[in-house]
C-alpha cells in the first residue's frame, strides 16, 4: 500500500462514556469531517474497536457508504483490547487470547462494513498470559487467509517488536510521537528503519497542545469526560511547557506560510523512517489545519530551532532532532 504522509485519525470521533474518551461528540460532522478529509487526497483512516466501544468504526462505515469503491481510503483498525458492556467506563483489558482477536475482527468487519481490514494491529502488548509470539502468529494466520491485507503492532518494545519479527515479518508500527513524547526516535525508529518495517506514528501534536489553538484556560475547562483533563501533560509545569513549546512552532509556520499544527505534524514526518503521521479531526476545518503536513518540508534550520526550544523549555522527553536529515 502506498499512502498518504498524513491519515485520519478517528480516536476522537469515538466519543464520550468510555475509558479513554473525548467528550461529546457530534457524529455528522465527523462523518463530514472523514469525507473530506478523501476529498482533500486523504488516502487512509486509523480507527480502533475500542474507540467509542465500536462507535469510531461505526461512524468510518457511515462516511465510507456513500463513497465509491475506487475512491475509498484504506481502513485500518486494531484489536486487543476487550471492554465490559455492563461498566462502559472501566478499562479494557488487554486481551491477546486466540478466539478472542477472532472474534474481534469479526465484529470490526461487521461494524465497518467491509470484507477486508488493510492494516490489522494489536493496539497494546496482551496481559492475559499470551505470549507475543502466539498473539501474533494469530494477526500472521489472519493476513494468510486474507482477512487482513497487512498487520502491525502498536505501543510495544524493541524487545517485542524482536520477537514477533523472528515468526513473520512486522509490517507496521504505530508508537506515539510528537516533539512532546520523543522517545520513540531514541530505539524504536532505527529498528524499523532497520527492519522494513513502516512507522505510522499517533498523536503527533499531543492530543491537541501543539495545535497552536490550545491554551492554559481551555486545559481548565476541559470537561470530566474528556480523558485530557486527566493527564498530566496538559496540568500544571508541565502544561506551561508544552505550550512554551508550541509557541516555538508559530514563526516556523509563518515562514511557510501554514499552521502551527501543519508544522507541529511536519515535525515528525522529518524524522528518517517515519511513514506517516495519523493526525485527528472532528470537522472539516480541522482538516485543512494540518492538511499542509502532508506536502510541507522543514530545513534543517527550523528543525534545530525546535531542538533549541525543546532544550530551553525543557518540554517533554527523547530526543530533540534526528542525527541525519
Amino acid at each position: 500500500m502506498s499512502i498518504t504522509a498524513v491519515g485520519f485519525g478517528a480516536w476522537a470521533i469515538g466519543g464520550p462514556d468510555w475509558a479513554v474518551g473525548w467528550g461529546q461528540q457530534d457524529d455528522r460532522q465527523s462523518v463530514i469531517a472523514i469525507r473530506h478529509a478523501i476529498d482533500r487526497g486523504i488516502n487512509w483512516i486509523d480507527t480502533a474497536a475500542i474507540y467509542g466501544l465500536g462507535h469510531s468504526e461505526e461512524i468510518v462505515a457511515q462516511a465510507l457508504r456513500e463513497i465509491p469503491a475506487d475512491r475509498r481510503p484504506y481502513v485500518f483498525t486494531k484489536c486487543g483490547l476487550v471492554w465490559d458492556e455492563a461498566d462502559r467506563l472501566a478499562p479494557p483489558r488487554q486481551v491477546g487470547a486466540r478466539d478472542s482477536i477472532r472474534r474481534e475482527i469479526e465484529a470490526s468487519l461487521k461494524r465497518l462494513g467491509i470484507e477486508r481490514i488493510d492494516l490489522y494491529q494489536m493496539h497494546w502488548p496482551a496481559e492475559d498470559g499470551t505470549p507475543i509470539e502466539d498473539y501474533w502468529q494469530t494477526l500472521l494466520d489472519l493476513k494468510q487467509e486474507g482477512k487482513v491485507r497487512a498487520v502491525g503492532l502498536s505501543n510495544h518494545s524493541v524487545a517485542q517488536l524482536e520477537a514477533a519479527e523472528r515468526i513473520g515479518h512486522v509490517d507496521t508500527l504505530q508508537p506515539p510521537f510528537s516533539a512532546i513524547r520523543r522517545d520513540t526516535a531514541a530505539e524504536l525508529l532505527p529498528w524499523c528503519e532497520a527492519h522494513g518495517t513502516g512507522m505510522i506514528v499517533y498523536s503527533p501534536m499531543q492530543a491537541g497542545l501543539l495545535s497552536g489553538r490550545f491554551t492554559a484556560e481551555r486545559a481548565a475547562a476541559l470537561p470530566k469526560d474528556d480523558w485530557r483533563s486527566r493527564n498530566p501533560l496538559f496540568q500544571g509545569e508541565a502544561l506551561e511547557r508544552n505550550l512554551k513549546l508550541a509557541e516555538a512552532f508559530s514563526p516556523i509556520a509563518e515562514r511557510h506560510g501554514t499552521t502551527v499544527a501543519a508544522a507541529a505534524v511536519a515535525w515528525t514526518l522529518a524524522w528518517p523512517g517515519v511513514t506517516g503521521a495519523i493526525v485527528g479531526a472532528r470537522t472539516p476545518s480541522q482538516v485543512d489545519g494540518w492538511l499542509d503536513a502532508a506536502t510541507l518540508s522543514l530545513t534543517p534550520e527550523d528543525m534545530a530551532s525546535i531542538a533549541r526550544a525543546i532544550e530551553e523549555t525543557g518540554a517533554g522527553s527523547g530526543p530533540a532532532k534526528p542525527e541525519r536529515g
